[in-house]
C-alpha cells in the first residue's frame, strides 16, 4: 500500500541559514523596499524541548521573517550547538534551508513523512506551537518543516 500524502499541499514558509540575520535581513528589506523586520531569538531549551538527531540541544537561532503573501521568508543565524541550523552552515554554507507546511498534527504528519522515507532530525516547541525539520534532501533536495499552531 502506498504511503498517503500530507494533509497540505499549501507552503507557508521559505527559509534561509544565514552567518548574520542582521546584515541578511537589512539586505533583503532594501531590496523589497520594506521596513528591516524585528530579530527575535528562539526559547530556551527549557521551553523548547528542542531534540536534535534524537538527543536534547540547547542550540537557539536567532530569526527574521519577512511576509511575502501567502509565503513568509525566514532567516535564520545558529547560535550554539548542535543543530540542524548549524550543520547546514557547517556543510553547505549559507542558503535555502527548509520550505515550511502549516499542519494542524505534526505528530501524525512526521509519520506520514517517515513512510515517504523521510526521517524527523530536529524538533521542539515554540511559544505557541511546535515543529519538526524532516530531512528530505535526498528525496526531495530540501529539508521540510511541519508548523504547528496550538
Amino acid at each position: 500500500m502506498p504511503a498517503k500524502p500530507l494533509s497540505t499541499n499549501s507552503i507557508c514558509q521559505v527559509a534561509i541559514v544565514v552567518r548574520d540575520v542582521e546584515r541578511c535581513a537589512q539586505t533583503w528589506a532594501k531590496l523589497l523596499g520594506v521596513a528591516t523586520p524585528n530579530i527575535s531569538i528562539t526559547d530556551t531549551a527549557d521551553k523548547s524541548h528542542a531534540v536534535y538527531r534524537g538527543a536534547p540541544t540547547s542550540a537557539r537561532a536567532k530569526l527574521a521573517f519577512f511576509s511575502m503573501g501567502q509565503v513568509k521568508l525566514e532567516l535564520i543565524e545558529p547560535v550554539g550547538e548542535p543543530s540542524t541550523w548549524k550543520e547546514f552552515l557547517d556543510k553547505k554554507g549559507e542558503g535555502v534551508h527548509h520550505i515550511a507546511f502549516q499542519v494542524t498534527d505534526t505528530e501524525q504528519e512526521a509519520q506520514t513523512l517517515q513512510a515517504h522515507g523521510m526521517a524527523v532530525v530536529q524538533k521542539g516547541d515554540f511559544t505557541g506551537g511546535r515543529y519538526a525539520y524532516v530531512d528530505g534532501e535526498s528525496q526531495l533536495g530540501v529539508t521540510l518543516e511541519l508548523l504547528q499552531n496550538t
